[in-house]
């Protein structure tokens, strides 16, 4: 069963409140309160708190309808208001729409009906205003996410970019370390192809007049080379003295990981 909807009327006349019960007795959804007073109205709103509409009688001794109405819109912006009046007074109606800020001012005597269905329409507007206030919030809380999210992507795209930058000049400075180094060095990828060397590999093996980078060992290397390579299969670290260009060379291998298959180094050490 939904909840019912809290009504407050207030009219300093008792006829009239004993009216307005009745003609909501007959709705299921609908728990109505009573006041004889602005003041009294004011303390059933704080009371109860949840209180979603009010129908104010205009014209009262005290606190007038526009004065009560003021108060309930301060403390209360969500309740839904209508003005009862017996007077038409165009401008009564203005400053009760302004001051209060009114949902509608319905004369007295009111068409059963008309109050029904302009009550209907009242809480079926508070509704609708809740649930854009709702989107609202919930597209400010997607807003804000997405906000975060693209600024932790922007930092998180500054720290690769650092950390590529640096990762680049490292490499500089290694392939600079590789090419003052007196010795031939070259790194063999996994799919047998040369992947590194230093200028001295370059100037030894000119495969191509290019250099050895990117081409197979087994086209680029001599077959005395390549079977010292081969020897990785059984040994941890072969060496082998090797002759390129009727120059010798002290050759050693190293696995770059655990097995050949996942890289090797060729380092040439030139025999005085």
């Amino acid at each position: 069963m939904a909840e019912e909807i809290k009504i407050l009327c207030v009219d300093d006349e008792r006829n009239v409140l004993k009216s307005l019960r009745r003609l909501f007795m007959d709705e299921d959804n609908y728990e109505i309160f009573i006041a004889e007073s602005g003041a009294e109205g004011l303390e059933v709103l704080a009371e109860e708190g949840d209180i979603r509409m009010v129908i104010s009688d205009y014209r009262m001794p005290e606190m007038n309808g526009v004065e009560f109405l003021r108060q309930a819109n301060e403390k209360w912006p969500e309740t839904m208001r209508i003005v009862l009046s017996g007077y038409a007074d165009t401008a009564s109606v203005v400053e009760a729409i302004n001051e209060g800020q009114i949902y509608k001012f319905i004369p007295k005597p009111w068409n059963d009906e008309e109050l029904l269905s302009t009550v209907s329409a009242a809480l079926e507007h508070q509704e609708l205003r809740w649930e854009i206030k709702n989107l609202n919030e919930e597209l400010q809380k997607k807003n804000t996410e997405l906000q975060e999210v693209n600024d932790n992507l922007e930092n998180l795209v500054v720290q690769r970019t650092e950390a590529l930058d640096l990762r680049n000049r490292v490499l500089q400075v290694s392939q600079s370390v590789m090419d003052v180094l007196p010795v031939v060095v070259l790194g063999i990828d996994g799919e047998q192809l040369v992947v590194q060397c230093n200028d001295f590999a370059q100037d030894l093996f000119p495969y191509g007049g290019i250099g050895p980078l990117g081409n197979d060992r087994q086209d680029v290397l001599s077959a005395e080379i390549n079977e010292l390579i081969d020897r990785l299969e059984h040994e941890p670290t072969p060496k082998a003295m090797i002759e390129v260009h009727k120059q010798k060379f002290r050759g050693e291998v190293r696995l770059l990981h655990e097995k050949p298959s996942q890289g090797v180094v060729l380092v040439l050490i030139p025999e005085d």
